[in-house]
Parts: C-alpha cells; structure tokens; sequence
C-alpha cells in the first residue's frame, strides 16, 4: 500500500514541477555562489594588487575589505532568497500535492 502511495507522487505532474523547479532553482544559486566565490580567488590570482589599493588617499582600509564582506553577505542573501521561495512557492506546490492525493 505504501508503494503505491509513492508511486501516486512520483507520478502527480504538479510533484514533477516541484522537484524540476527546486532543482533548477538551487542549481542557479549554486551556480551564482560558485561565480562570485571563484571570481574573488580568480581577482587574488591576477590582480592582488587591485585588491590592496586604499579606499581613498590615506586610508588603511582596503578595497579588499568591501569586496570580502560583500561576498560573506552575497552567501546570507542567496540563502535568504532560497529560503523565501522555498517557503512560497515550493511548499505551495507540496501543500497543492498533499491535498490532490487525500
């Protein structure tokens, strides 16, 4: 009886859009994250120097600093935009199965 009620899901379109659209969506995330990370390291590789120019004149802060902590935020926003559509359109779609299959 079980496997007929996962065969039931596996099944139901609106399940097959659930799992298509979250895969795609978190690949597009993974995908961002992965460009601005490895752009950072591709930045130190090639223009280090870029990467230590001073803000302004005299200043100790480097433009370095902004574009670190731009890059630790980037990681919370992205994981704030999933977590936003998971709890909108994904568990819309989870809730629509649920009721279709009672």
């Amino acid at each position: 009886m079980q496997q007929d009620l996962v065969d039931a899901i596996k099944a139901h379109p609106r399940y097959q859009e659930l799992v298509w659209s979250r895969r795609c969506f978190a690949w597009n995330l993974t995908l961002l994250m992965l460009v601005i990370y490895y752009g950072f390291i591709l930045i130190i590789a090639f223009a280090p120097s870029w990467l230590g120019t001073p803000i302004s004149q005299g200043s100790a802060t480097t433009i370095g600093i902004p574009v670190g902590i731009a890059i630790i935020l980037s990681a919370f926003i992205l994981t704030g935009i999933y977590v936003a559509k998971a709890n909108g359109r994904f568990d819309a779609l989870t809730r629509a199965i649920q009721e279709d299959l009672q």
